[in-house]
């Protein structure tokens, strides 16, 4: 009984932490849609969401090596997990502040939220996915 509420507790945790990563793609997404017309689409936004939910979900949380293996050498999936999680957040925190401050920087901030955003979400799906397979 015990252990079923802890894995239950596990997935709320995680499903919480997916759900604060699709907002975040939200507001990324409603920053470059409106800075870059040919994205301004529900698709591109559930598309954004759809990455940072899955990122979360699998990048936060990822299975760390064992004590003995991590002195040999670097854990790539913890490496790209923190990276990835940096680059991901701070990049929704940027298209937070340039929507709720109302200012228009130029379309290059655009283009770098897009493909920061991308490249976090995607290196916390890699690590995610790699610490998975070497727990199997």
């Amino acid at each position: 009984m015990r252990f079923r509420v802890r894995k239950t507790a596990h997935v709320f945790e995680r499903v919480g932490l997916a759900m604060a990563g699709a907002a975040c793609g939200l507001f990324v997404g409603a920053y470059v849609g409106t800075a870059i017309s040919p994205l301004t689409t529900q698709g591109f936004l559930l598309l954004m969401m759809l990455l940072g939910f899955v990122g979360f979900y699998l990048g936060i949380d990822t299975p760390q090596l064992p004590f003995d293996d991590a002195h040999s050498h670097i854990d790539a999936a913890e490496f790209l997990s923190s990276a990835g999680t940096l680059f991901a957040t701070l990049t929704a925190l940027g298209s937070v502040a340039i929507i709720v401050l109302r200012l228009e920087p130029h379309i290059a901030w655009s283009w770098l939220a897009l493909f920061g955003w991308v490249g976090g979400v995607a290196m916390q799906i890699v690590a995610g996915a790699k610490a998975r397979m070497r727990k199997a």
